[in-house]
């Protein structure tokens, strides 16, 4: 019992872990972007905490919020239509200066850009690059490079990492006939495992090892229950047959003579 109770309290300290704060979401999830496209962001708020707003760091200019010479908020969310001078650094604020996560967004005015995760991708997912020429067809033959050296060449315009890790972390672009994608950072998380607490089995009391087994497996349980009923009933048969006395059987053999 006292070990489905520390699982229990174990899991519910881990949920609450991340409460309170915000977190930028952007759609669609990239962070390369042509000119005149539009970009949705929004502050995804955790817990009671309010007072969150989008804010950006533009590569020449001030730091300003959402909705005063750029964005148009929309409900919880600030659409920008982007044009060059939206390339910078975007996050939420707070009131009181909490900070969010941040994201580079890059706005080019040539015409290949690669597709990207703007948000961090998760070790183990499945993660696909894609180098997007502004004309038709869009998806050309493209050579995707990261770090600087070349990864491979892939014929429809478009490379997939099934299983992403750490070591994929790095600088990416891709280029095509009709030109080169600017480069950007793809972060790889590692998902961080939820803490179990040690057990020691052998410490435990007799008592409170069979109170954790029974609890632990209601099959158990059962089996004993019928074990202890067979028991009794055979013990309550075997008293309902008297035995005979030394008397009786000395009788018994008088009466065959």
């Amino acid at each position: 019992f006292s070990l489905c109770v520390s699982v229990l309290l174990s899991t519910l300290v881990y949920c609450s872990l991340g409460q309170g704060g915000a977190s930028l979401s952007v759609s669609p999830d990239r962070s390369q972007f042509f000119e005149f496209e539009s970009v949705s962001l929004s502050c995804e708020v955790q817990g009671n905490s309010t007072g969150w707003r989008v804010v950006r760091n533009p590569e020449r200019g001030n730091v300003s919020e959402c909705n005063t010479d750029w964005g148009k908020q929309q409900g919880s969310s600030c659409i920008v239509s982007l044009i060059k001078s939206s390339s910078g650094v975007y996050w939420c604020e707070s009131g009181s200066g909490e900070h969010s996560n941040a994201v580079n967004i890059t706005v080019h005015a040539g015409a290949v850009i690669l597709e990207s995760p703007a948000l961090p991708v998760t070790e183990g997912d499945s993660v696909t690059l894609r180098c997007r020429y502004q004309g038709t067809p869009s998806n050309l033959t493209a050579v995707f490079y990261k770090d600087g050296s070349l990864i491979r060449t892939e014929i429809k315009g478009e490379m997939t990492i099934p299983t992403v890790s750490k070591s994929d972390e790095g600088l990416y672009k891709c280029t095509n006939s009709e030109g080169e994608s600017p480069e950007s950072w793809m972060t790889v998380t590692v998902p961080t495992p939820i803490p179990l607490p040690a057990v020691p089995v052998l410490s435990m009391s007799l008592p409170r090892l069979l109170c954790s087994l029974l609890v632990g497996s209601p099959y158990l349980l059962v089996t004993i229950i019928l074990l202890v009923k067979g028991c009794r009933s055979r013990a309550q048969g075997e008293t309902r047959i008297p035995r005979k006395t030394h008397q009786d059987q000395l009788g018994d053999r008088v009466e065959e003579e």
